[in-house]
C-alpha cells in the first residue's frame, strides 16, 4: 500500500513540475526559464526537484516522453490497419498541439524553443522510423532510402505543426491532419519502392 501511495506522490510531483514548466514556457520561453522559477511555480523544494530531474531539460524530456508514449500507443492501435492509414499517430499530434496551442506557438519555430523543437523532432522521427520499418536490419541502400524518407516526413510534419500554430490559416485538427496525409503520400509511395 505504501508503494502505491509513494508512486502517486512521485507522479503528482512530476506532474506539478511539468505543469509549471509548461506555464513558464508560455510566459517567457524555455531558454529564459530557471529551475528556481519552476520550483516557485510548482511550490516544490529544490531537493525534491533534483530527486526527480537532473535539470530543466530533463524535465522537458519527461513531459515529451509522456506525449511520445501516447503517440506510440496510437501508432500500435492503428498498426493492424496500416495499409489503409499510415502515420495514424499524426492526428494525435495535431490534437495535442491544438489543446496546447499557446505552448506550441511559444516553443516551435522560435529561437527560445530550439531545444524543445529538437526533442519534439527526435520524438516524431522515432515514430516515423518505426512506421516505415527504417530501424530494421536492411541492405545499406534500402536503409539509406528509408532514413531519407523518415527525415523528409518528420521535417514536413514539424514544419506543418509550426505553420499551423502560427494561425495561418485556421484549420481544424481534421483538416490539418488530412493535409499532412495528402502531402506525405508521395513519400509513402517512395517508401514502398524502397522496400
Amino acid at each position: 500500500m505504501n508503494e502505491k501511495r509513494s508512486d502517486r506522490r512521485v507522479e503528482r510531483t512530476r506532474r506539478l513540475l511539468d505543469d509549471a514548466l509548461q506555464a513558464l514556457i508560455v510566459e517567457k520561453g524555455f531558454e529564459s526559464v530557471s529551475v528556481q522559477e519552476i520550483l516557485d511555480k510548482a511550490d516544490v523544494g529544490r531537493s525534491t526537484f533534483y530527486a526527480h530531474f537532473a535539470d530543466k531539460e530533463d524535465l522537458l524530456t519527461y513531459g515529451l516522453g509522456k506525449l511520445h508514449g501516447a503517440l506510440r500507443e496510437q501508432q500500435q492501435r492503428a498498426a493492424p490497419f496500416a495499409d489503409r492509414r499510415r502515420f495514424a499517430f499524426s492526428r494525435e499530434v495535431f490534437t495535442h498541439t491544438a489543446e496546447h496551442r499557446d505552448l506550441f506557438a511559444r516553443m516551435i519555430g522560435r529561437r527560445s524553443g530550439a531545444v524543445v523543437e529538437q526533442h519534439f523532432q527526435r520524438m516524431l522521427l522515432d515514430l516515423v522510423r518505426a512506421e516505415l520499418g527504417a530501424t530494421s536490419e536492411t541492405a545499406k541502400r534500402r536503409a539509406a532510402a528509408l532514413e531519407a524518407i523518415a527525415q523528409h516526413v518528420t521535417g514536413g510534419l514539424v514544419a506543418l505543426v509550426r505553420w499551423w500554430v502560427s494561425g495561418r490559416p485556421r484549420l481544424s485538427v481534421d483538416e490539418v491532419d488530412e493535409l499532412f496525409h495528402r502531402l506525405v503520400t508521395p513519400a509513402l509511395e517512395a517508401s514502398e519502392e524502397a522496400r
